[in-house]
């Protein structure tokens, strides 16, 4: 199964946050392909450069790749598909990983509640 990782998730793993306990093991099997957004990358970088978090996101970038996971970058099909999404989450960042499970297809691991209004490509940890 493919699944691509919300970007506090992708901080929680960088972290190695207990928070990714009920994960882990998901996220180690061979039987998935675990994704991170290039759009992650971009709010953990703006975040950053706004002093709202403190975080490296080449170092975020480089954990992730050295840990076997794959970077997924924001392609037009991306973009476009965030048009025909309902206003259930006004963050973009959030609704373009939205978009980009629905398109790719795969599933949008977050602990944000208010996402699985979008449907099955959606699941909470």
């Amino acid at each position: 199964m493919k699944l691509l990782l919300d970007t506090h998730v992708l901080l929680w793993v960088a972290a190695d946050s207990p928070r990714i306990k009920a994960i882990r093991k998901r996220l180690l099997s061979a039987d998935n392909e675990v994704f991170f957004s290039v759009a992650s990358l971009w709010e953990i970088a703006i975040k950053t450069s706004l002093g709202k978090l403190q975080a490296d996101a080449a170092e975020i970038r480089e954990a992730a790749l050295d840990g076997g996971f794959l970077e997924l970058p924001v392609l037009g099909q991306h973009a476009l598909h965030v048009v025909g999404l309902p206003w259930h989450h006004r963050d973009p960042f959030d609704r373009l990983l939205v978009a980009q499970a629905a398109a790719e297809p795969m599933k949008l691991l977050t602990a944000d509640e208010q996402l699985l209004a979008y449907g099955g490509q959606v699941e909470l940890i």
